[in-house]
């Protein structure tokens, strides 16, 4: 078994907030071949944002169903849960804080495709 080490951890800071999320089906558009694992590198696109591109780096950090951050690296996550998000570049921390609210509506990105969406469900971090 390979092992996630908790951001929380290499960090040494609580995570910025947290979605419950939901991995799109083919039919919806998303060409990835099963879920991803613990680590999964996407970047994250505010709904309605689309046609600006902007897409930015805050990573998710998926969560078992006890809250727990899943440390198996090897166990593909489930379809829909909680995940922590991380951001990662500090600049832009402000920004981020002055439009992630509660009920924000957003996606999961790999290049141009949108692979999950969620929903932020709690603001940890970012207060």
């Amino acid at each position: 078994m390979e092992i996630h080490i908790p951001y929380e951890q290499r960090k040494n800071r609580k995570c910025d907030f947290i979605v419950k999320y939901r991995f799109l089906s083919k039919e919806e558009g998303n060409y990835r071949l099963g879920n991803p694992m613990q680590g999964y590198r996407s970047d994250f696109l505010y709904a309605g944002d689309e046609k600006e591109k902007g897409l930015w780096m805050i990573w998710p950090e998926f969560l078992d169903n006890e809250d727990n951050v899943i440390t198996d690296k090897t166990v593909r996550v489930s379809t829909s849960g909680k995940a922590q998000m991380w951001i990662l570049n500090d600049e832009f921390f402000q920004m981020h804080r002055d439009r992630i609210k509660i009920g924000l509506k957003a996606y999961f990105v790999e290049g141009r495709f949108k692979t999950a969406e969620c929903e932020v469900i709690e603001i940890t971090g970012l207060l």
